[in-house]
């Protein structure tokens, strides 16, 4: 009897805590509860602090009903991926990452954990590449990329450089292409990667196309810009002093102006590039952890505290020698900061590169040409787009320019061919072309300059106590390296991420490398004879062809082909040969100007 009662107290008890706990779950409030009277007599139900409101379902189904990652994903069979939800409650937001198959990581965000909202959403190229996800200013900085500041670059260089008598002329349409790449780089702002990838082929098409015309045909432009000489002159002076300001006073610098003072400060303290770039690794950390977490500042072999960039020693050894008088100049602190000694050297080359298409005009076609080069370097928005990132882009083709003002010196043509060959590798495309210049038989004193300029270029090695080692780290840091790296920055490589709608166009490249080549090598005997013209043209076509099969491909590299475009673009006739040429083949006739087209 003792027993049925306690068992049916303890049976009505639970029953009473039953009803209670389901009542007060009934009526667990949302939000505050106020009486009659607006006194508050009950608050919402609120999670422990780091607690999460939603559940890992929940926060994939926000993630993928994303319109953006819906329609990425909508690329895959839903059946290979794998999904992936993190917590962070110092955030109160979920990472949510998801891969497929041989795609990888395919999409990345993060969700708030109180309202459910997609804060972040990054799908193919941009999960992997940050520069691919359109953060402003991020390169250049917030200026140069201002629509009004870029609307006023490109205006300039058309109303200084278009002929308004013939608007329908072939001359229009070259400025006009010229500045086509404006579109794909808005795009690429906006980070629609594939969008404006293909827009940039027009041009680099287009330039190829008109490179070869020109250079066997030897016809310059018959246009004449509106502007005379003198005002455009007076042009390329003030927008001189203006870059320099816009550089100065609002740009940035990526990784790769980064490297080139890291690369001369190790030169100067006795040590070769390759090999020696300060890295993160498990090294002892000396500053603080970035928005990512991850902390790039650690004490370096050296003993120094550096600000990491372990795959910043790509390049040949002219890259870094260039930056060896800004570090002497201006130092560097270790750090990736203001990086005073890279600004100097970016302008450095931004003004040789204007003065010397000034000497290139001067000397082969007069005042006029003179102020036409040096304007158009100075209007075109794209090289202060290079300017403004403060890459390296510049010194390959400054050095080529000076190389072409000494075109009828063999030695000279040969130093400054092999200075810029093994700056960025992409000019050694045209040493063949130049080797042949003018009359197809190869150069003994060519020769000799490209060997004196490859020695002096790496003789940075000998500072290493075994040299032959130190070249096997630089071709494996940088040839290996370059040639085996991924990108989605060009058609050629989107195989990478086997998502529908996105072509595999590696064949078409290796074809395209390979007529590239036997384009070099046909450039140095077909025309027979060249004029300065056309071996401005043929070499702009060269420099412009190895950027269309490039996997890797940036608007910063637009400045390598551009000087020579715009020598054999703009050219208002075809270029004199100058008088020394003939002295080193006495067999030709005295050249005659090659009447415009």
């Amino acid at each position: 009897m003792t027993r049925r009662l306690l068992a049916g107290i303890l049976c009505f008890l639970a029953l009473g805590v039953a009803v209670t706990a389901g009542a007060s779950a009934a009526t667990t409030p949302t939000g505050p509860v106020y009486d009659a009277k607006g006194r508050l007599v009950q608050t919402p139900f609120a999670p422990a602090p780091g607690t999460a409101h939603r559940t890992k379902q929940h926060v994939l189904a926000a993630f993928e009903a994303n319109p953006k990652v819906e329609a990425w994903l909508d690329r895959y069979p839903s059946k290979g991926l794998v999904d992936e939800e993190t917590y962070d409650p110092k955030l109160a937001s979920w990472t949510v990452k998801i891969w497929w198959g041989k795609a990888g990581e395919i999409a990345e965000g993060r969700v708030d954990d109180a309202s459910g909202v997609v804060l972040e959403a990054w799908t193919g190229p941009q999960v992997a590449w940050k520069m691919g996800r359109g953060y402003k200013g991020a390169f250049g900085g917030d200026k140069i990329n201002n629509p009004w500041i870029w609307g006023a670059f490109c205006l300039v260089f058309l109303v200084g450089l278009a002929d308004f008598r013939r608007l329908l002329s072939v001359r229009n349409l070259d400025v006009l292409m010229l500045l086509s790449p404006t579109a794909s780089l808005w795009y690429f702002n906006h980070g629609d990667i594939f969008t404006a990838v293909p827009l940039i082929y027009p041009v680099l098409a287009w330039v190829v196309i008109r490179g070869v015309w020109i250079g066997a045909t030897g016809r310059g432009s018959r246009a004449r810009p509106l502007w005379p000489a003198w005002i455009l002159l007076a042009a390329a002076v003030f927008l001189a002093g203006f870059r320099i300001g816009l550089n100065v006073q609002a740009s940035n610098v990526i990784d790769v102006g980064y490297s080139g003072v890291i690369g001369g400060e190790r030169i100067v303290h006795g040590e070769a590039p390759w090999g020696n770039f300060p890295v993160e690794g498990k090294l002892k950390a000396c500053g603080p952890a970035d928005a990512a977490g991850e902390i790039r500042e650690r004490i370096q072999t050296n003993g120094r505290c550096e600000s990491a960039n372990p795959q910043g020693d790509t390049y040949g050894p002219v890259a870094y020698e260039a930056y060896i008088p800004g570090f002497l100049l201006f130092g560097w602190s270790g750090k990736w900061d203001d990086l005073p000694a890279v600004h100097f050297t970016s302008l450095l080359f931004d003004v040789l590169s204007m003065i010397g298409l000034l000497l290139v005009g001067r000397r082969f076609g007069g005042f006029r040409l003179a102020a036409t080069l040096a304007f158009a370097w100075a209007a075109y928005p794209f090289t202060q787009y290079a300017s403004n990132s403060n890459t390296n882009d510049a010194i390959m083709p400054c050095l080529l320019i000076f190389g072409f003002w000494l075109v009828s010196s063999p030695v000279g043509r040969g130093v400054f061919g092999a200075l810029s060959g093994w700056t960025k590798f992409a000019s050694l495309v045209v040493a063949p072309l130049w080797l042949t210049y003018p009359d197809r038989r190869p150069s003994g004193r060519f020769v000799a300059g490209f060997a004196a300029g490859t020695l002096a270029a790496f003789s940075v090695v000998l500072l290493e106590p075994s040299p032959l080692h130190e070249l096997r780290v630089f071709w494996d840091r940088t040839v290996t390296w370059q040639i085996g790296r991924d990108s989605p920055f060009s058609l050629w490589d989107w195989r990478q991420y086997y998502a529908r709608g996105l072509p595999d166009l590696k064949l078409v490249q290796h074809v395209l490398q390979a007529l590239l080549v036997a384009g070099a090598l046909a450039a140095a005997v077909v025309p027979r004879h060249k004029s300065p013209l056309q071996l401005a043209a043929l070499t702009a076509a060269l420099l412009a062809g190895f950027e269309l099969v490039l996997t890797y491909w940036l608007y910063t590299y637009i400045p390598w082909f551009f000087p020579f475009a715009a020598i054999a673009l703009l050219a208002p006739a075809a270029l004199h040969r100058p008088h020394e040429a003939d002295a080193e083949n006495p067999q030709l006739e005295q050249p005659q100007p090659v009447p415009a087209g």
